[in-house]
């Protein structure tokens, strides 16, 4: 036997807005997931019966209902000094968000990647190159040449593309 499930209470208030949101149309289906395990952690469903139910790990039901038993407390705090709805429903949102993830500091500094996107705006022609459109490759070559950056791979001045701020007629990424 497992450890018993961290006990839920939800408010009329918080059930007001969690209920709506489990049958939205447009809301994220990790927004959905969430606010769903936390309505069943407050009928008493243990982290099991959820998982199967919802077709997700243990640990995941866990997470969330953990999450919502920190935050109950500033929600009914919310509540009793007066938030409205639409404040209520903001702050869930916030107690529902995924956390920050630290990932990987960026490679890049902004003023590189305007730069390579600039160079991007720039004809071929103005670079010496006999070419009428940019490819990846030749602009990671540019790039480095220009020294805007020290290396740079193709596939990565193609995912600063992706943003297309100039003309992208004259980026070929075929």
């Amino acid at each position: 036997m497992g450890k018993r499930s961290v006990s839920v209470e939800v408010t009329p208030k918080q059930r007001a807005v969690l209920e709506p949101l489990t049958r939205a149309m447009v809301a994220p289906q990790r927004l959905v997931e969430r606010c769903r395990i936390v309505l069943m952690s407050a009928e008493g469903r243990n982290n099991e019966e959820q998982a199967d139910e919802l077709g997700v790990d243990r640990q995941r039901v866990r997470r969330w209902r953990v999450r919502w038993v920190g935050a109950s407390a500033a929600l009914v705090d919310a509540e009793n000094g007066g938030a409205n709805g639409k404040d209520l429903e903001k702050l869930i949102l916030g107690v529902l968000e995924d956390n920050e993830r630290s990932g990987a500091p960026s490679k890049f500094t902004p003023e590189e990647v305007a730069s390579i996107i600039a160079l991007a705006c720039e004809p071929p022609a103005e670079s010496g190159l006999s070419v009428s459109h940019w490819t990846p490759p030749e602009l990671a070559r540019e790039a480095m040449k220009r020294r805007i950056v020290e290396s740079i791979s193709p596939r990565q001045v193609d995912r600063f593309l992706a943003s297309r701020t100039c003309d992208r007629t004259r980026v070929s990424t075929g």
